[in-house]
């Protein structure tokens, strides 16, 4: 926040020595965080749109308790009155420009470095470098910025801004996105209810593989669902029958059990919650895959309109594509063999044709 304050200072100073740096950054960028209320109706329904008025509603309060703590009290280093806009516009101008990992900071601005525009053709992230020490011209730090590819005289110097961020990622923090499917994906939101009768249990096995009470899974257009995801939904509807699972005597064992349907209960139940929320979370789209593509193929659509369509669109492909793994399943539900089937069976229970052995003394 100390970066924001002093380029919205500087900015207001007509003698700032930072002046000519300052009118080269410009007054808004095609980030979410800058768009219109009608603009952002656009992403109607979109997991971007939510994080879009969260971030905006995170800086308002970052920037009212600066206002009092800050601002307010130190008239004579902020002479000029400082507004919510200029704030953000400070917030989205860090966001967009700012070195991560620098100097043990979470970020950095370096000007003319920021200058260096992004390629998605460029697939490594290896292009900043810091150099400690003297050096030849004795600066106590130097940041060196180098093309992780082949640059030929004339040609505009490139570096991937992030490999891992997704579209809306991309569109909130930059405002660009890629056509890359990989880019596009949805993050859904998993959790063990504290009225479960079984809660303190299941917190218990969850947080002994690294999980807790929430759970965060990223689905990536076509890719496979993380590997967590069905063992903690398992997890999450276990009860019933199967709420033996979770007694103390499996405790060392029941995330291997996880790994495998326990019940045809359970299982449906996952596939029926997982699709319920699929098809909910698709109906609060104003527009459908079919329609996002015939806007994107008629073209001549604004920057930003290009942005919420392509984000939309792949949202929607995503929540598609874990709607038809869940209904695949659902097929497959007599087909599975469950915890009591794998029970008998390792207990020599169970026939090659899945009969019950019944011995006879």
């Amino acid at each position: 926040m100390s970066v924001a304050l002093f380029l919205i200072r500087e900015k207001l100073r007509d003698d700032s020595p930072w002046r000519v740096y300052l009118d080269v950054l410009p007054e808004s960028t095609d980030s979410t965080v800058f768009w219109s209320e009608e603009e952002l109706a656009e992403l109607q329904g979109s997991q971007l749109l939510r994080t879009t008025l969260g971030v905006k509603e995170y800086v308002e309060s970052e920037f009212r308790k600066l206002e009092q703590e800050i601002i307010l009290p130190n008239r004579q280093l902020f002479p000029s009155h400082i507004t919510f806009d200029d704030f953000l516009w400070a917030f989205g101008i860090l966001r967009s420009r700012a070195f991560s990992r620098l100097r043990g900071q979470n970020l950095v601005l370096i000007p003319l470095a920021d200058l260096i525009n992004h390629s998605p053709s460029i697939t490594t992230e290896d292009y900043a470098y810091e150099i400690k020490g003297g050096g030849l011209f004795s600066r106590e730090l130097l940041f060196s910025l180098r093309s992780p590819v082949s640059v030929k005289a004339g040609e505009q110097v490139l570096i991937q801004y992030d490999l891992n961020k997704s579209n809306a990622e991309l569109a909130l923090d930059y405002g660009f996105i890629e056509s890359k499917s990989e880019r596009n994906s949805y993050r859904l939101t998993l959790e063990i209810s504290e009225s479960d009768q079984f809660f303190g249990d299941k917190l218990d096995i969850a947080e002994s593989d690294g999980l807790g009470e929430t759970a965060y899974f990223d689905i990536v257009l076509g890719q496979p669902l993380p590997p967590t995801m069905l063992p903690y939904l398992r997890l999450v509807a276990l009860g019933g029958t199967d709420a033996f699972l979770l007694e103390s005597l499996f405790r060392n064992k029941i995330w291997g059990h996880l790994q495998l349907p326990v019940s045809r209960a359970n299982e449906e139940l996952i596939c029926r919650v997982v699709r319920d929320a699929c098809r909910s979370a698709l109906s609060g789209y104003r527009t459908t895959i079919e329609e996002d593509e015939k806007l994107a193929e008629k073209g001549n659509l604004t920057r930003r309109l290009e942005i919420a369509v392509g984000v939309r669109a792949g949202e929607k492909r995503v929540l598609q594509q874990i709607d038809n793994a869940f209904k695949d399943r659902e097929m497959e539900l007599d087909e599975l063999e469950y915890y009591q089937e794998r029970r008998l069976r390792d207990l020599g229970l169970v026939g090659e044709q899945g009969d019950i052995i019944f011995w006879e003394k």
